[in-house]
């Protein structure tokens, strides 16, 4: 048998038809750096508030992720972090209350005012409290003029529904609200001269607490921890049974049942005001005939004050001037709890913001942010030039568009 000898480029042709079905190395392709968020810091002005937005290690984590972030000047200072540490952590330090406005992100803890949203540039974003029971129809109307892309953190969700930003001071309120009770129960403050919780041979406190949402469960842990006697009242009962799992042991819970709140206020030493609005203003729980009926020197701490309060005879107060009596009941009504301790405040804060807007980069922005993830949509309020969250609204009696028709049109 004869064989035929292969010309050279047909063995080079087989050869290289051999070397196709091997794995064939290629560049891999390499991921796009993430987008850059210019971050503003701006120092808050109000005299309630004491928190930043975020801690010196949160703003180097930003850094180190390829943001800048501007700090004014002293805007850590009442939260015990001065501007140095910022600095050090790659911060820069502005000199200009105006100059962090005109950052592409704005992150603040209270609502700008209408001279600061004024600073803004068109068409950048916000990211703050909302505050609704404080605003009215011309601040949203100037965001919408500037357009302001304006999320409010607590309304944002997480991905199991629950409202991060919320949650967390709410859990530092229900801890602090026990502190403060303590404080004004003392004699050198006018109190009844009790020690908050117990002693051997003497009977407990009796801590009376209207809510069983994230500020009753901690009020009620650290009440508990005192060694005081704790009753819970709400409306809910799947409320009052998720409580009790909670705290791990069996405690008091009802209904509120008029006639029953009124005779257990009457030997109460402490009343906590916990009850969150629903659908609008709260209802008042505590009529002021039932106050009257309280123990001199007994305290309320009205902790749902900023939506209304719980209580008929709760008055808005502040830090400087805490307190009032009424009916010889000492009333505490600060909205704003959390910024007594403003330290562990901003560090709660900084673990929510932190990773969100190290997200949002990876994203393309939180532009992208707002359509790539559900749970963060929920927080915008005006988008483009237009109202888009229907319960704001409502609330305000104006005219919205539902964000959902942004996001098809996006992806049409």
């Amino acid at each position: 048998m004869s064989s035929t000898k292969r010309s050279g480029f047909e063995a080079l042709a087989q050869g290289a038809t051999k070397a196709s079905l091997y794995p064939q190395e290629a560049l891999l392709a390499v991921k796009q750096r993430n987008n850059q968020l210019r971050i503003g810091i701006p120092k808050e002005n109000s005299e309630q508030e004491n928190r930043v937005a975020l801690t010196p290690e949160a703003v180097g984590l930003l850094v180190a992720n390829g943001h800048q972030v501007s700090v004014e000047a002293g805007a850590g200072l009442t939260a015990k972090y001065p501007d140095n540490e910022y600095s050090e952590a790659g911060a820069k330090i502005a000199y200009s209350h105006q100059e962090v406005f005109e950052e592409d992100v704005v992150l603040k803890v209270e609502p700008p005012t209408l001279e600061e949203i004024g600073y803004m540039k068109h068409g950048k974003t916000l990211l703050s409290a909302l505050q609704i029971g404080n605003q009215s129809p011309e601040y949203i109307e100037a965001l919408k003029r500037h357009k302001i892309t304006a999320i409010a953190f607590e309304l944002i969700e997480d991905k199991v529904g629950s409202m991060p930003a919320v949650r967390a001071m709410s859990e530092i309120a229900g801890s602090t609200v026990m502190l403060i009770a303590a404080e004004y129960l003392s004699s050198v403050n006018g109190g009844m001269g009790i020690i908050l919780g117990g002693i051997t041979g003497v009977p407990p406190t009796k801590v009376l607490i209207l809510g069983a949402g994230t500020v009753g469960e901690f009020a009620a842990r650290a009440a508990l921890g005192l060694g005081a006697e704790i009753q819970i009242f709400d409306n809910h009962i799947y409320k009052l049974r998720r409580i009790k799992h909670m705290l791990g042991q069996q405690v008091y819970t009802s209904t509120v049942d008029p006639m029953t709140l009124g005779d257990t206020l009457k030997s109460a030493d402490v009343v906590i005001g916990a009850v969150r609005a629903e659908k609008g203003r709260n209802r008042y729980l505590v009529t002021e005939e039932m106050v009257q009926q309280m123990r001199e020197g007994s305290i309320i701490i009205d902790v749902s004050i900023d939506q209304g309060g719980c209580i008929e005879t709760s008055q808005l107060t502040t830090h400087k001037n805490p307190i009032f009596k009424s009916h010889g009941v000492i009333h505490y009504c600060v909205p704003n709890i959390a910024s007594r301790v403003a330290r562990t405040a901003t560090r709660a804060f900084s673990n929510i913001f932190t990773p969100m807007l190290i997200q949002a980069g990876e994203v393309g922005g939180l532009a992208e942010m707002i359509f790539a993830q559900y749970w963060f949509m929920r927080g915008v309020y005006t988008y483009s030039g237009h109202l888009v969250n229907g319960s704001v609204a409502r609330k305000l009696n104006m005219q919205h568009k539902d964000i959902e028709l942004f996001r098809v049109a996006r992806n049409a």
